[in-house]
């Protein structure tokens, strides 16, 4: 039964035999003038055409009159090849995440400006005083270290991945930022104090100055950006990059100073201490700051708040750097073996019991979901635990097309509505509910294409 106004016809369907067919305005000469071409008697079934009929049907659009030619012999020709019927609308995109507030991406904008002058400023003062060829050298090799804490810090961060403006910013401050700062407050110092001894320089000034600055950009970062720093495993993330940006240009400071002044051979003593035995020492240093400032940003604490614990953070921090600068004076290797690397271990195993924490609380939000049907309680386990992930990215391979980038995109906006759901539940984030909304839409068409034929 139809449901109102005439019927149409289906491209599918042949033209009528009682009626002669409209003839196109542009070829009417290309059409039957002569009603008995059709065949005039009824047949028990469908009636057949021949192809002339067909290609001279008003049915079949001007594209499809002519026979095409077929590449194999496999293939099954038709005079007439109906296109198929049109989408009634456009498909809706997936939503985008909103954009970040307009006065984080304006202060983010002009600190990188400010890195950008002091950038201009080491690249002087490098060039100037410990030469071109000593620099660059210095350079080659102080990227070793930084690789490889870069890919550590990356592999703590792969649960729930940073923005890369932020990544990139925390790196800049400490190599840009901090070095320079330093720098200035040490010559300050020095005008007005006169120099002073080395082991108060290296074990007083020295920690308390760096780890001052790294840690205000852990903090700049936390101000600017409190939506990607929500949680202790956040600031241990940028904390570390921070520290590693840091140690990345006084690496190339003491790699070409040693080269001066030692030639190849105080280098390579050099190149071992600072970047195989201890290429996570400022690392570790500075995301004390950021593990306080993060259990801060859990808590929903207040800038003032925030503030309180990174100093208590920092304080930390400056006491390790103390330790490690003062080993150096005393029996470095006994110190490392005994003091260094039970902290480092520690610290280790520290991260690993923040991954776990962080793992629980996605696995209590997304189920959140589940009990509201969004979710299976199954793919809550895939999603929330690293042997879930594990698996899911495994099944995903074998699919038609290896759809583990799919998989990846479902597992990370799978972990950011988790995110999202926890600020919507401490009431600290006004654009959680729009995030909600987009990140739904987007698991469940990330869902559709993973299971799609």
């Amino acid at each position: 039964m139809s449901s109102g106004g005439p019927s149409q016809p289906s491209p599918y369907t042949p033209p009528p035999a009682q009626q002669q067919p409209p003839a196109y305005p542009q070829q009417p000469q290309a059409y039957p003038q002569q009603p008995q071409a059709y065949p005039q008697q009824p047949q028990a079934g469908p009636p057949q055409y021949s192809a002339q009929q067909y290609a001279q049907s008003s049915y079949a659009p001007t594209q499809f009159s002519q026979r095409a030619d077929y590449a194999s012999v496999l293939a099954q020709p038709t005079p007439y090849s109906p296109p198929a019927p049109a989408a009634p609308s456009p498909a809706p995109g997936l939503p985008a995440l909103p954009a970040a507030r307009r006065g984080g991406r304006v202060a983010l904008f002009s600190l990188f400006g400010f890195l950008g002058l002091l950038l201009l400023g080491l690249i002087a003062y490098f060039g100037l005083f410990l030469g071109p060829l000593a620099s660059i050298i210095g350079l080659v090799l102080a990227l070793v270290p930084l690789a490889i804490v870069f890919f550590v810090v990356r592999m703590i961060d792969r649960w729930e991945p940073e923005p890369k403006s932020l990544v990139f910013f925390a790196i800049a401050w400490g190599a840009i930022a901090a070095v320079g700062l330093t720098l200035l407050v040490d010559l300050g110092l020095t005008a007005v104090l006169g120099l002073r001894g080395e082991v108060a320089g290296a074990v007083i000034q020295a920690p308390i100055v760096e780890e001052f600055w790294k840690g205000f950009g852990v903090f700049l970062i936390f101000l600017i950006a409190r939506r990607s720093f929500d949680g202790p495993v956040d600031g241990v993330v940028y904390g570390a990059l921070v520290g590693a940006g840091f140690a990345f240009t006084e690496n190339i400071q003491y790699f070409a100073i040693s080269l001066i002044e030692g030639g190849g051979e105080q280098l390579t003593v050099t190149f071992i201490l600072r970047a195989i035995m201890s290429p996570f020492a400022h690392a570790m240093f500075t995301s004390l700051t950021g593990l306080a400032i993060g259990l801060a940003a859990r808590r929903h604490a207040s800038t003032g708040a925030a503030l309180g614990f990174g100093l208590l953070g920092m304080l930390g921090a400056m006491v390790l750097h103390g330790l490690w600068n003062g080993s150096s004076f005393a029996n470095f290797f006994l110190l490392y073996f005994v003091l260094q690397v039970p902290l480092f271990v520690g610290f280790i195993f520290g991260i690993i019991a923040l991954r776990r924490e962080e793992s629980r609380l996605t696995k209590a939000r997304l189920g959140d979901y589940a009990a509201a049907g969004w979710f299976t309680p199954e793919e809550v386990t895939m999603l929330a635990t690293p042997a879930g992930r594990k698996t899911g990215l495994a099944w995903a391979s074998q699919l038609r097309g290896d759809r583990r980038p799919l998989m990846r995109e479902f597992i990370k906006d799978a972990t950011m509505l988790a995110s999202v759901r926890q600020r919507a539940i401490t009431g600290r984030d006004p654009m959680a509910p729009a995030d909600e909304q987009a990140l739904l839409a987007r698991t469940r068409a990330t869902r559709a294409a993973l299971l799609a034929y």
